[in-house]
């Protein structure tokens, strides 16, 4: 498990020898993140948080990510025309992996993501779980929406 997960965070660090792993001809090409600060990342970029969306493979393409970064959670407020979203913090990897809810934390609710979005300070160095509780986990399960991160220190060459 911990090999995977550093896998994942580590998938586009170019560690200063010219050689960046994301260049193999599999995937498309990310540059390294090269900012000295902490970054605010918007969570599924300018898609922002919805069903449907692949947030594993946004988190992967987009990382790695950087203790004190800040995930920003955009979505539309419910309304007639719009479903529903919340961020739930999961507790471990197998809630996660099974979209099991019982144990999470609910982070955002349903209105929190209008606006500026929800605000979420990746500020201890351990996995981050997250995935959208409504409707009991189906837009977790059958939307995608959930990712997993594992924040890194920023090292200065």
């Amino acid at each position: 498990m911990v090999g995977s997960l550093w896998g994942m965070s580590m998938a586009n660090k170019d560690w200063g020898s010219g050689f960046n792993h994301t260049g193999w001809g599999w995937g498309p090409y990310h540059p390294p993140n090269q900012t000295e600060g902490p970054n605010t990342i918007n969570v599924g970029g300018s898609d922002n948080w919805h069903f449907g969306f692949n947030y594993t493979e946004w988190a992967f393409q987009n990382g790695p990510f950087y203790f004190n970064d800040t995930l920003v959670f955009k979505y539309d407020p419910p309304s007639n025309t719009t479903f529903p979203h919340s961020v739930y913090l999961l507790p471990n990897l197998w809630s996660f992996l099974n979209c099991d809810l019982r144990r999470a934390k609910m982070i955002a609710n349903t209105t929190q993501g209008g606006g500026d979005g929800f605000r979420f300070k990746l500020n201890k160095w351990r996995p981050y779980y997250f995935a959208c509780g409504e409707r009991n986990g189906f837009h977790c399960k059958v939307g995608r929406m959930k990712f997993m991160v594992v924040p890194f220190f920023r090292w200065r060459y």
